[in-house]
């Protein structure tokens, strides 16, 4: 359950119920992070990444993928967003799954709001877990964003436990996509230890950058 922080932005974006033009919308996109990180768990020191998106009359659909070491993470998504006065809602899957075997896959429904600044998504998914028996997960975010500043807080339920703050800023500098975010993370999403190897609360800095594309 893995995404670079610039394309999560994006993919969130569109999942907060972005308006859609009458006409398709086919874009791609290339990033880099310093640290991938994903809903406050690290997935791989710099990693690189690419996408394709699809937009038409609200609906969505887009593939992604990422380097994770142990062969490549891949996710597809798709959904419908709309526009109700001043408030954004949008209902959507996201499906992502690995050519090697750095995780299992795992499959979830997206429903998320926004209003003006601030905006809330609620996932409710399934996680394959190898050999072993599948675990039911849920996950809650709500992030405040003003001026390219944001803040995100997420935290899983049911089978999953932890939570994460989030604090970032983007900005486009000469056609690239650059941020820069702070990730706090509770020992449950911790990949840190102390003396004693019990897992601990952790912090990282990540620095992305990226790159759309209108094809």
């Amino acid at each position: 359950m893995k995404k670079l922080i610039a394309s999560s932005v994006l993919t969130a974006t569109a999942l907060a119920g972005i308006s859609a033009p009458a006409m398709a919308d086919l874009s791609a996109n290339v990033g880099y992070a310093s640290e991938y990180y994903y809903r406050g768990i690290l997935q791989k020191e710099s990693s690189a990444s690419a996408g394709i998106d699809f937009e038409q009359s609200g609906f969505y659909a887009g593939a992604w993928t990422a380097d994770v070491g142990d062969g490549l993470e891949y996710d597809v998504y798709g959904g419908y967003g709309m526009d109700v006065g001043d408030v954004t809602l949008s209902a959507g899957f996201t499906g992502y799954y690995y050519t090697g075997e750095f995780d299992d896959t795992y499959e979830e429904f997206n429903l998320s709001a926004g209003w003006k600044f601030i905006s809330v998504g609620y996932s409710i998914g399934e996680y394959d877990n190898f050999d072993g028996e599948s675990q039911d997960y849920d996950f809650l975010e709500v992030t405040a964003e003003y001026e390219g500043f944001y803040a995100t807080y997420g935290e899983f339920g049911d089978d999953f436990d932890g939570d994460y703050i989030e604090i970032g800023y983007g900005a486009e500098v000469g056609g690239f996509d650059l941020g820069v975010a702070a990730i706090f993370s509770s020992d449950e999403l911790s990949d840190q230890s102390d003396a004693d190897s019990d897992d601990t609360e952790s912090e990282a800095l990540v620095f992305t950058l990226s790159k759309s594309f209108d094809l």
